[in-house]
């Protein structure tokens, strides 16, 4: 069994992107890329998601711009400070963070996002492209499991895949990724009957359910490469931890390759969505 290092990837992945935005600052009258996040309220969880994000671009030489909004904003309001950043000229990326407080429709919100700056991948001009196998701005957590199986060296062409989960921003894009990539693809959820045996001939199973340690070894078939998409926090002999959709321990002990949690998905999602500001901003620069 070997653990995919997704901490390592993502670092590799903004070390090259950090690069990349070094070269653009040689080169006289060219700007940063540059990425706006939104967040609304207080959610302690979203404020943590923020800064990572902020942090992140500073780091590799982004312009950054950090929103933030009370948590009775209304949806007008929220529109309105869309519309800005879309004619925004020093703006690449604009990331909503969600989720959002309940009277607001994250769906319009998002919709009203330029399609050319949704670096998130959610609006669905930019889910048809992905669809339609042209994809630009794909949705970033099933874009870098894209990229971590790429990087251990994975042919996915006709493997057997299962997706456990069938979110808008993880499960079904990442049916769409391996689709994509010439796999055969079941999309499975939480309810699904019988869903051992479907995952007990899967060559590779990506998990996105929400519910701790869902998924045990012994519907693993051995050597399989498994990604574990979920994070939730337990309590454990009267300590909080971090644990998976996966149980680890089982799963571990049958795998072929298989991703921690923390440290195996969370981290390529941020530099992914690096990855995509840094494609927007080439797309609007060549223009």
């Amino acid at each position: 069994m070997t653990i995919i290092n997704g901490k390592q990837i993502a670092q590799d992945l903004r070390k090259n992107i950090k690069q990349q935005v070094a070269q653009l600052n040689l080169k006289p009258g060219l700007r940063k890329p540059g990425l706006a996040v939104i967040l609304v309220g207080d959610d302690p969880a979203s404020k943590v998601y923020v800064r990572n994000k902020d942090n992140a671009c500073r780091e590799v030489g982004f312009y950054a711009e950090k929103i933030n909004k009370p948590a009775d904003i209304t949806q007008v309001e929220l529109l309105a400070e869309v519309e800005q950043l879309n004619e925004d000229s020093n703006i690449d990326g604009i990331l909503v963070q969600l989720p959002l407080p309940a009277h607001l429709d994250a769906n319009q919100i998002i919709e009203a996002i330029n399609p050319a700056k949704d670096v998130d991948g959610f609006h669905s001009e930019n889910i048809g492209k992905l669809m339609q196998n042209k994809p630009h701005l794909r949705p970033c957590t099933p874009k870098g499991v894209m990229t971590m199986l790429a990087t251990i060296g994975i042919d996915l062409m006709g493997k057997d895949c299962v997706v456990v989960g069938a979110s808008n921003i993880v499960g079904r894009p990442m049916a769409m990724e391996l689709l994509n990539a010439r796999a055969t693809v079941t999309i499975c959820n939480s309810k699904t009957t019988n869903l051992s045996d479907k995952l007990k001939n899967a060559d590779v199973i990506v998990v996105a359910v929400g519910i701790p340690k869902f998924i045990k070894g012994k519907w693993i078939k051995k050597g399989a490469i498994v990604i574990d998409v979920g994070i939730n926090r337990i309590e454990e002999n009267g300590n909080f931890k971090l644990v998976g959709d996966v149980d680890f321990n089982s799963a571990e002990k049958v795998a072929g390759w298989i991703t921690p949690v923390p440290g195996g998905v969370g981290p390529m999602t941020i530099a992914t969505l690096l990855e995509n500001t840094l494609t927007a901003y080439q797309a609007k620069e060549k223009k």
